[in-house]
């Protein structure tokens, strides 16, 4: 699991009060993205990038500005080029947000779908 803190701009506050719901997506992106750069060996994270394909969010409880928030991020499974994650939004104990998303592993150079060598793929599930 990874642990991303998060911080809430004012420009994140929608015409309700709270964190527009789009914001969440840009957590989760840079959730998971710095989750690989912070697990995958240096010349992997070089090689290759990812690319969001699907995202499913169960929001469960406003966020505010002044909300001290953290995404857990935990890789379900990796397959091919493709890779599940489930990041949970929250503040303290309380999950403001589930999202289960899917991403694609692009080479860096051609843009194609890459595969993950084992080596790496275990970084994010071991065994």
């Amino acid at each position: 699991m990874y642990r991303h803190p998060i911080g809430i701009d004012p420009a994140d506050i929608d015409h309700m009060g709270h964190v527009n719901n789009s914001v969440y997506l840009k957590w989760v992106q840079e959730a998971v993205v710095r989750y690989w750069e912070g697990v995958a060996p240096a010349e992997a994270v070089t090689r290759h990038l990812w690319v969001a394909m699907k995202h499913e969010i169960e929001f469960r409880r406003p966020t505010f500005l002044n909300d001290t928030v953290v995404a857990d991020v935990i890789a379900e499974k990796v397959q091919g080029a493709r890779a599940l994650f489930t990041t949970v939004i929250r503040r303290g104990e309380e999950v403001l947000a589930e999202v289960k998303s899917t991403w694609c592993c692009l080479d860096a150079t051609s843009l194609r779908p890459a595969r993950l060598a084992k080596d790496v793929v275990s970084r994010f599930l071991p065994a």
